[in-house]
């Protein structure tokens, strides 16, 4: 995959940082003040083409793929929970040196991109949430992959993205004519057998449920430190059709920030990148003018 341009939609320069023993693969393209972009699951920097194109003129946008994703390695040592990729997305940041980031998260990347935030809040400018949440779910809550995992076809499912991540997006983009074969091309390549799999399986069930859940120390830090960043500016981008992140999430994010505000995409699901690029990269510019 590393010089894979998806028939020209990904036409950018593929970089590599040896982070915690693996290769972390971004894209760095542009001059100016910093946009982070910060993808979850399946996807990866793909997800953020267009932004990348529209934004890179004015701006250097940074997108990474998180370990087990994308054009980055898959390593067999390393844990995949929330606290490693917190650790690899820092270690990543600060090695690129970024300051006055403008950061963009989206599903996993929230509590990813928020893990480094909190801890850094002296290197962020401005935030951006796309569909995500920050939190440890109740124990007993049905998760929207839950029917998958009490029919017991979980593992068979998550490791085999190749088929089934185009099953995704079918459940999660609302204009589905946006489907393109070149861009499920481009979201199932990374996964080309069960063994690059590891992330996709991890990443579901890495939603801390009960405060024992492995990753809910993690959780809870970035949850109890949210007030470190109180101060900067911040919008919320919400696709209101999604069914991971439906949105009485919103209202968490008025709780943590009660002063954010908040822009409504009618017409998109989850990725509503995908759904509603140019609306979303308009409300972005302005942001950040």
């Amino acid at each position: 995959m590393k010089n894979e341009t998806f028939d020209g939609t990904f036409p950018f320069k593929p970089r590599f940082k040896k982070i915690n023993g693996f290769n972390m693969h971004y894209v760095d393209e542009g001059n100016g003040e910093p946009i982070v972009c910060l993808h979850g699951m399946p996807t990866w920097a793909y997800l953020y083409r267009e932004f990348i194109t529209k934004l890179s003129g004015k701006y250097r946008l940074v997108v990474p793929d998180h370990m087990g994703f994308g054009k980055s390695d898959v390593p067999e040592d390393k844990p995949y929970r929330m606290a490693q990729h917190v650790d690899n997305l820092s270690k990543l940041l600060l090695a690129l040196d970024l300051k006055d980031i403008n950061l963009v998260v989206h599903d996993w990347g929230g509590p990813i991109g928020f893990g480094f935030a909190v801890d850094h809040p002296e290197r962020i400018k401005r935030l951006v949430i796309l569909n995500t949440s920050i939190g440890v779910t109740r124990e007993g809550t049905h998760l929207w992959y839950s029917d998958i995992e009490k029919n017991g076809v979980y593992d068979a499912f998550f490791s085999n993205m190749k088929e089934n991540a185009a099953k995704l997006f079918s459940m999660a983009v609302f204009n589905q004519d946006r489907i393109t074969p070149t861009m499920l091309k481009a979201y199932t390549a990374p996964f080309p057998d069960a063994s690059y799999c590891k992330g996709t399986l991890a990443f579901p069930q890495d939603i801390p449920v009960g405060f024992s859940h492995p990753s809910a120390p993690a959780m809870l830090h970035v949850r109890d430190n949210l007030g470190k960043l109180a101060g900067k500016p911040k919008i919320a981008i919400w696709g209101m059709q999604d069914i991971v992140f439906p949105p009485q999430f919103i209202d968490r994010w008025k709780k943590f920030y009660p002063d954010i505000k908040v822009h409504e995409v009618a017409n998109a699901s989850h990725f509503l990148q995908e759904d509603a690029p140019a609306e979303i990269i308009t409300i972005i510019k302005d942001f950040c003018k």
